[in-house]
């Protein structure tokens, strides 16, 4: 496969994702297929490739939603992701989305998560949070209402205590910059503003154990 130069997102990218907010069916995604493999499978794989070096190789997600289990059966994402371990890049009708972090953890994860959390290494992620914040991300996430079992209603760190993912995101709205190479630049200071968030989680958490399962 030739490799291809990342030039930027087109402003076709954006514009196919609004029509398939407005015609989330077959016959649309058949009709603009072309333009998705253009405009944004191939401006992504090359967003990708560029940062390879530093992240490792990312993995595009695919278009298509699971429709299994779930009650809305619209069969096309409304976006386009890639991840490389917690870092993440987005690509919707309204623009872009970078973030980083724990998205969906398996039980034996959780469980990990919440003893470090209440643990020493707690202080060392409330300290990356924080300074996260400070620095105009915004810290997201899966939480319970109340507090899990077991943990005082005074601890400090209760609010990363109700956490079920965490993660951190930032994004920009669709702009005339986005058609060009600064995307490669921006999502590179973003991912290496959340490399202590992600790497906290590497050390802490860690993967799955599918061997109890």
């Amino acid at each position: 496969m030739v490799a291809v130069t990342f030039t930027g997102v087109p402003d076709e990218a954006f514009e196919f994702y609004a029509g398939l907010l407005a015609d989330n069916s077959k016959s649309y995604w058949t009709a603009h297929r072309e333009t998705y493999e253009r405009c944004v499978r191939e401006p992504m794989t090359a967003l990708c490739a560029e940062l390879e070096a530093e992240f490792g190789p990312a993995k595009l997600f695919r278009p298509y939603r699971d429709l299994r289990f779930s009650p809305d059966k619209t069969p096309y994402k409304t976006h386009q992701g890639a991840h490389v371990g917690g870092f993440y890049v987005q690509i919707d009708a309204d623009g872009l989305m970078v973030a980083g972090g724990m998205y969906a953890p398996t039980p034996d994860q959780l469980r990990r998560y919440r003893a470090a959390v209440q643990g020493a290494p707690g202080g060392a992620l409330q300290e990356i949070v924080d300074e996260l914040r400070a620095r105009g991300m915004q810290i997201a996430g899966d939480r319970l209402k109340t507090r899990p079992r077991g943990v005082p209603a005074d601890h400090p760190r209760l609010e990363l205590l109700r956490h079920r993912s965490l993660y951190a995101h930032c994004g920009w709205p669709a702009d005339l910059w986005m058609g060009t190479p600064e995307v490669v630049d921006r999502v590179r200071e973003s991912w290496r503003r959340l490399r202590p968030l992600v790497e906290w989680g590497d050390a802490h958490i860690g993967p799955p154990d599918f061997t109890r399962r």
